[in-house]
């Protein structure tokens, strides 16, 4: 079995795989809890993302005879064309090569709705080409909380009314509808641009959009684990 374990700000996910397949999939709020998972867990071989904690201390804490950090000098399955490679985040690139073993010789545009939401273009040649960035909805709240005097920190909801009739629910309009345009424009950009476009979303708030978009997408949430996989038998492999 193979463990991919992908640490982003607020919590570490950890997936089992039997080759490609995954088998289980964990979420550690708690390093404490992580760090008992993994010590307890006999694998193959092992990969960590992290945007948040130290991998190779992470990592450490798991067996394995193969065990690789995921960085921008880690071989990936993707020509990465990104201009400052080194300064990419590796969830980024994990779920471009998410996107490749799953729709090879297809362009993807991968959205990750996360802490900020993410865009991640792949051409059908097979190019990591970048993409963008922008808030996610929790940061969106957060950000109308923070720099207004009077706007309350309000929870996303899933069904919000589109026009609001009180502060909370107005809020709740403007950034998860916004974020919904948002998207529904960026993916009218790049359709325009790229014939045959796979859309792809995932991300822990695949679940706010992915019955509102109106573009035909594929929604895998876990795609940056499936992404990890991949990597990973194709740094065993070599």
């Amino acid at each position: 079995m193979n463990v991919v374990i992908d640490y982003g700000n607020s919590a570490a996910k950890v997936g089992i795989f039997d080759q490609h397949t995954l088998v289980q999939k964990f979420l550690f709020p708690k390093e404490t809890e992580l760090k008992k998972f993994l010590q307890n867990f006999s694998a193959a071989s092992c990969i960590i993302s992290s945007v948040s904690r130290d991998a190779q201390t992470v990592l450490s804490w798991a067996s394995g005879k193969q065990k690789f950090v995921l960085n921008h000098r880690l071989p990936v399955p993707i020509k990465n064309k990104y201009a400052t490679p080194e300064t990419l985040g590796v969830d980024r690139l994990a779920a471009a090569c998410g996107a490749l073993h799953l729709f090879p010789g297809r362009p993807c545009l991968v959205i990750d709705a996360g802490t900020c939401i993410t865009y991640e273009f792949v051409d059908r040649q097979g190019n990591y080409r970048g993409g963008g960035i922008s808030p996610g909805l929790k940061m969106r709240f957060e950000a109308m909380h923070t720099f207004t005097a009077r706007l309350p920190l309000i929870e996303v909801v899933e069904n919000p009314k589109l026009i609001g009739d009180s502060t909370e629910t107005c809020m709740q309009s403007g950034a998860i509808y916004g974020a919904i345009d948002e998207m529904e424009g960026v993916i009218s950009r790049y359709g325009r641009d790229f014939e045959d476009l796979q859309v792809i979303l995932c991300g822990g708030d695949t679940r706010f959009f992915e019955n509102k978009l109106k573009a035909s997408i594929f929604a895998v949430p876990e795609l940056v684990l499936s992404g990890l996989n991949s990597i990973l038998i194709y740094n065993v492999s070599r």
